[in-house]
């Protein structure tokens, strides 16, 4: 039988995040086009690389859930096609599962 009882801790579920859930984790957020380094702080610090295809690369910490739907929101609102949300870890870049 499924419960109703709501996750208080904010959790949805397998996040990936095997350490402190208030550790920030880092994202790659890729986008259709080149946006220029003045949109890094727009983006929140996220660092900002343009990639041969022509797709730009957001890559960096952010600090949960509601930070990272703020950041779609960005790319919503400037009418880019959102291409891919990854988690990646913090040591070495690989995709996290």
């Amino acid at each position: 039988m499924m419960s109703n009882k709501r996750n208080t801790t904010g959790n949805t579920g397998n996040t990936g995040n095997t350490g402190d859930p208030r550790k920030p984790m880092m994202y790659q957020i890729r986008v259709r086009g080149h946006l220029g380094p003045e949109w890094t702080e727009w983006f929140d610090g996220l660092t900002i690389t343009l990639e041969s295809n022509g797709d730009t690369l957001l890559t960096g910490s952010v600090v949960d859930q509601a930070a990272l739907h703020g950041l779609l929101k960005r790319v919503r609102d400037l009418g880019i096609p959102l291409l891919s949300v990854n988690q990646v870890s913090n040591s070495d870049g690989a995709v996290e599962r």
